[in-house]
């Protein structure tokens, strides 16, 4: 049996012999196949002196012999020992000892023993929501905002109006940095201006201009004009209303309904919202049975599959800056920042897998599929997004992931109290969850 020393709740070492004469052998072995087709200037093929190709090749060869030796014999340890190694091992070489040995240590961790939580007193609350003509109407208000076309007026300038505007500040008489905009456009009482511009703005009419004073706030982005006050010019360029479409056939056609029924649009309308209130509730239910697994299975993490994981999460952040425009390094990432994601994310992980393995919950292909149709109902092809998912491993690994939680969720349901909630229609859709 291996020699296996406990240095931790998770953390192990062992340590491994390679007889010298076996690196030997092999270094010689692979120098003299190499010598078979390498080329060397001044030499035809395979014609190389092999003292030269050792010279040459020979530390490269040596580094990679020992390499396969070491990771074969730690295999061949752990696997005496049946232990389950979590993240990479840390090799050593122990100096002096015999001289027709290599001894080296691995010093590692293994994965906890995750015994699943009594889910008995478990209570998950389900939503209730209805979807009715209501919810159907604040639907299409929120698509006809999406929709909203400016027309200009002679009118003064009143909240919710575009403006279009030329505007240059001084502090004492001059300009600073930020301080002038030409053709600048904003929405008046949006917020996006500070209080005293969108003060200054209100009621003047295009063509007008005007001087006005305000006062930079002490904790202002800006540092160097934070707490200073400034002389604005404001020259009023253009004033324009919003106008939202009519609910009529044209509306109907901008949102897909290539005849324009209104009613047909209405179908539609209410069996997309209809989707969404489902996968809202389903997401609700989700996270309290993830945190009821979670919080019934106490367990040891390991520390390296903590940081692997931590450190993809900074990976996926700094992709997605890049992918909104950001340089690497503009906004520096700290893997300690993804910590409790991470460690949230592994500890799942590990009660997932172990559920899926006890209670055989792995998703069947069918099961896969179903979860691949669901979210392919909502494009405009699906049948074409299927397709697509099925040809992109990495995409398709996702949704057999998604099968295999939604396993779980119906597994941990069927053991815990379920309470249905009636919840408002705005209350669950104004939720992320």
């Amino acid at each position: 049996m291996a020699n296996v020393e406990t240095l931790g709740t998770l953390e192990r070492r062992v340590s491994m012999s390679v007889p010298a004469a076996e690196i030997e052998r092999e270094v010689d072995t692979r120098l003299k196949k190499l010598a078979r087709n390498v080329k060397m200037p001044g030499f035809r093929p395979g014609k190389v002196p092999l003292k030269l190709i050792a010279q040459t090749y020979g530390p490269q060869v040596r580094s990679e012999v020992l390499s396969d030796a070491v990771q074969k014999a730690f295999t061949d340890v752990v696997k005496e020992a049946n232990l389950k190694v979590a993240g990479f091992p840390r090799i050593e070489k122990k100096d002096g000892g015999d001289t027709a040995a290599l001894e080296f240590s691995a010093t590692f961790e293994v994965y906890p023993e995750v015994k699943l939580g009594d889910l008995a007193g478990v209570t998950i609350e389900r939503p209730q929501v209805t979807v009715d003509d209501a919810a159907v109407d604040r639907t299409i208000g929120i698509l006809r905002k999406q929709r909203t076309r400016f027309v200009p007026v002679e009118r003064p300038a009143k909240e919710g109006d575009r403006l279009t505007v030329d505007f240059s500040g001084t502090i004492d008489g001059e300009p600073f940095a930020g301080g002038k905009g030409e053709n600048f456009v904003f929405a008046l009482g949006e917020g996006r201006m500070l209080p005293e511009f969108d003060a200054a703005a209100q009621g003047m009419r295009a063509g007008e201009t005007k001087t006005f004073e305000l006062t930079f706030p002490a904790d202002y982005h800006g540092k160097e004009v934070a707490g200073k006050r400034a002389s604005f010019e404001l020259s009023m360029k253009s004033v324009e209303e919003p106008q939202l479409p009519e609910v009529d056939a044209e509306f109907a056609k901008s949102l897909g309904i290539a005849e324009g029924d209104v009613a047909k649009m209405r179908s539609e309308i209410r069996a997309n919202v209809e989707r969404e209130t489902n996968k809202r509730i389903e997401a609700r239910v989700k996270a309290q049975v993830l945190q009821a697994l979670l919080d019934r299975t106490p367990l040891e993490l390991p520390k390296s599959l903590v940081q692997m994981e931590a450190q993809q999460l900074v990976e996926r952040a700094a992709a997605d800056l890049q992918a909104r425009g950001m340089k690497p390094g503009q906004i520096p990432l700290d893997p300690a920042a993804f910590e409790a994601t991470a460690k949230r994310r592994v500890a799942l992980g590990l009660i997932i897998g172990e559920l899926a393995r006890a209670e055989n919950l792995q998703p069947k292909p069918a099961e896969v599929r179903a979860a691949v149709e669901q979210e392919a109902a909502t494009y405009e092809s699906p049948a074409e997004v299927v397709k697509w998912f099925y040809m992109q491993p990495q995409r398709l690994s996702e949704m057999e992931g998604m099968a295999l939680e939604a396993n779980v969720v119906k597994w941990v349901l069927g053991r815990a109290t379920v309470v249905d909630k009636p919840v408002a229609f705005d209350d669950l859709m104004g939720s992320n969850a």
